[in-house]
């Protein structure tokens, strides 16, 4: 689960790490409203607005404006509130923004980079930092990787205070700031920690001509499997930022995400899903999903899978791929031809089927009268609903 800068930079606050003041704002009026309330605060009269997406690169697609003067808080607030907002990560159809973000100014003396991520490698909490920030890690890591600089955390200990120091030295904090950092890194690794985070990210992070440490910007992504002992973070959840289908997934406990092709997958588990996806394009063709049922579907999971799929107008077919153990092959099989009814099925099926009940699972196929084509394999699987799709 992601969610916005402003949200992240609260969470960081609560954990000791120095953010501009700023304010969250759903409306023109109440941009303005908080620059004149920031403004009451400041020596000097600059605001930051800026779009509230769940992507990166916002200031390079003109959603990110400096004002100097409530005229331009107005102007800017906008420009920028209800535009299709265009950056690397929101592909090319953009990101409507519906929230702002306006903060006080800042003096930038440097720009340096941390970031959280779980190493599965050595299954420890990884920071990771530059002297490169305010540039995307991806490409500080393809052309100048000398320059990041890691330590993995012992969860026994926590950051300790000389690792801390040794990483801030080596992106650049001068002595006099040292300490400063060091309480940054430690609240930020606090914070992925105690939220059970997959993602932290500070970038850029600066040094201010005072000396100052403060977080610019916050990144943070959390772990949908820990959530239930975050209802804070839950009610942060922006669902508008959400793909709706996947949202709709979510309501049946179905691991849903869209892709670009036009071949529906429907699998029951992870590892089997994603071993589809690539039979699929093995033969040629592109999966429109990724879909794990679970092993605990149900008819009403299953039909809900079907209406998700076909809601999405590229999908040109359907393939059922289900290896039946906990999830049995005549419930998928019930399921498979209740749904084809229910949603009026007018798109090619293939369906794959092995495992506990497989007999009584293809029995029931077979007796229902639907035009489901069957498959004994995988590649007969995914040849046969290449070539359904493709008129051959």
């Amino acid at each position: 689960m992601k969610i916005h800068e402003y949200q992240g930079k609260e969470i960081l606050r609560k954990f000791g790490v120095a953010t501009p003041r700023g304010k969250a704002c759903f409306s023109v009026d109440e941009a303005v409203k908080a620059a004149e309330e920031l403004g009451a605060q400041l020596a000097t009269k600059v605001w930051v607005v800026k779009a509230q997406i769940h992507a990166g690169g916002r200031g390079k697609g003109g959603g990110v404006k400096v004002a100097k003067s409530l005229d331009e808080v107005r102007s800017y607030a906008g420009q920028i509130l209800g535009m299709q907002l265009k950056t690397h990560q929101t592909g090319p159809e953009g990101q409507k923004v519906r929230r702002l973000l306006v903060e006080e100014g800042a003096d930038i003396k440097k720009e340096l980079y941390v970031g959280m991520v779980v190493d599965r490698v050595t299954q420890l909490v990884c920071l990771m930092a530059s002297s490169e920030g305010g540039m995307d890690i991806e490409e500080v890591a393809a052309h100048t990787p000398e320059k990041i600089h890691k330590v993995f955390i012992d969860p026994a200990t926590g950051l300790k205070d000389a690792e801390a120091d040794d990483v801030a030295r080596k992106i650049g904090v001068p002595e006099a700031s040292v300490s400063q950092a060091r309480g940054v890194l430690q609240g930020l690794y606090k914070a992925f920690w105690e939220t059970d985070a997959s993602l932290a990210e500070i970038n850029p992070l600066i040094l201010t001509g005072d000396g100052r440490v403060v977080a610019l910007d916050a990144k943070m992504n959390f772990d949908a499997n820990a959530l239930f002992r975050h209802e804070d973070i839950v009610a942060m959840r922006d669902l508008d930022e959400e793909d709706p289908a996947e949202v709709a997934a979510s309501k049946f406990d179905l691991s849903y995400i869209s892709l670009d092709g036009n071949i529906g997958c429907l699998v029951n588990g992870a590892g089997l899903a994603m071993a589809t996806m690539d039979t699929i394009k093995l033969f040629g063709a592109e999966p429109a999903n990724f879909l794990d049922v679970g092993g605990g579907a149900t008819t009403e999971k299953v039909t809900e899978a079907f209406k998700l799929m076909l809601a999405n107008d590229k999908v040109k077919g359907i393939l059922v791929n289900i290896f039946g153990g906990i999830m049995k092959c005549d419930t998928i099989a019930t399921g498979v031809v209740a749904a084809a009814r229910e949603v009026h099925l007018s798109v090619p099926l293939v369906v794959r089927m092995r495992g506990t009940n497989e007999d009584i699972g293809k029995q029931i196929l077979k007796d229902s009268g639907l035009p489901i084509i069957s498959a004994s394999d995988m590649a007969d699987a995914a040849q046969k609903i290449v070539a359904a799709v493709s008129g051959k």
